[in-house]
């Protein structure tokens, strides 16, 4: 079947049966696309630990309801899974689709730390089974058109990227336990990612602070400066989820100007002097569904996943040297993932 490892090419054309682990306010958002707007994939069934909303929203679906995510990742039409649930879970989702031989997509972020993650990705690459994170910001369509523009600052030697939100709803989000973390781990690793995907350069230190606004048990406020490749460019990287507010700048300075946007507000700009010329925008598509579609093109064609576990444990690194930092109140090395 697809998702499997060794299978033939002539099965390309088949459905992917899909099992949805975590069917959540996001997770439903999945279900949706698999659903209406993903015809290479069929959900086979859906697993939540809440037996009767579970079998509710499988009705709905049309898919089967599993309280358990291991019985659903054994059934026979399952090709692969789909995680979205808090990152402390992944680890044993990752190993339960090693076991069962099954492709996954996992919601970011990748793993609640580095050495968790290290595991999940040692799991994965024993029993050879495609794992891709699900990092849904380089699909914005602002993200895309500064990549389309990049080339016209040249070298590239600052960037910053910052995040601000409304507080997040109370609950699993600031409890260490099921989270990991704060916004740092939550809300930062979409600007981590974004760093060295849009940079093509790897974090090598970090400087960080961190604090708690509106939030009892984890950070959700931070500022971090991240030295890239030993010193060819500096990155700024914020976030807040203590304002009634949005906005999400990303600014790329180079030798020939800059380019400045938000992906919240839905603006790109390419200033060169004090000239400031607006940017062609591509068309808004929705993340989720960009993403599937990739996941599910990759399994059809036998490629390697566009945004590997190792790419998502990368920004997971960038994140856990900020807690380093933030900790010692110096800076703090930057592991590799390799």
């Amino acid at each position: 079947m697809l998702g499997r490892v060794n299978q033939p090419k002539t099965q390309a054309v088949a459905q992917i049966g899909i099992g949805l682990i975590g069917v959540g306010q996001h997770g439903i958002r999945y279900a949706r696309h698999i659903s209406a707007d993903v015809p290479e994939m069929r959900l086979v069934g859906l697993a939540r630990r809440n037996v009767e909303a579970g079998q509710a929203l499988a009705n709905q679906f049309g898919c089967r309801a599993f309280a358990d995510y291991r019985e659903l990742a054994a059934h026979p039409e399952v090709d692969a899974l789909i995680a979205v649930v808090p990152p402390m879970l992944h680890a044993d989702i990752v190993q339960t689709a090693a076991d069962s031989k099954r492709a996954l997509l996992l919601e970011k972020p990748a793993a609640p730390n580095l050495e968790v993650g290290m595991g999940m990705l040692q799991s994965a690459r024993r029993a050879a089974i495609p794992v891709m994170v699900a990092q849904t910001l380089r699909y914005s369509e602002v993200v895309r058109a500064i990549i389309e523009a990049r080339p016209r600052i040249g070298a590239i030697h600052a960037l910053r990227l910052s995040q601000r939100f409304e507080p997040s709803r109370p609950g699993w989000i600031d409890d260490p336990a099921q989270a990991g973390g704060g916004i740092v781990l939550h809300t930062g690793v979409h600007s981590f990612d974004l760093v060295r995907f849009l940079s093509g350069m790897e974090g090598d230190r970090v400087s960080c602070e961190l604090s708690a606004v509106k939030t009892k048990q984890t950070e959700d406020n931070f500022s971090a400066v991240i030295r890239l490749d030993g010193g060819k460019a500096l990155a700024t990287v914020a976030g807040s989820r203590a304002t009634a507010s949005r906005s999400g700048p990303i600014e790329l300075a180079g030798e020939h100007g800059q380019i400045i946007g938000d992906h919240v507000l839905g603006t790109v700009q390419f200033i060169q002097g004090r000239t400031a010329t607006t940017l062609p925008m591509p068309s808004a598509l929705p993340t989720v569904r960009e993403i599937l579609h990739d996941f599910a093109d990759a399994l059809r064609a036998s490629r390697p996943m566009p945004i590997p576990l190792e790419e998502g444990l990368r920004a997971i690194a960038l994140a856990q040297a900020c807690y380093e930092s933030s900790r010692s109140g110096a800076a703090a090395a930057v592991a590799r993932v390799v």
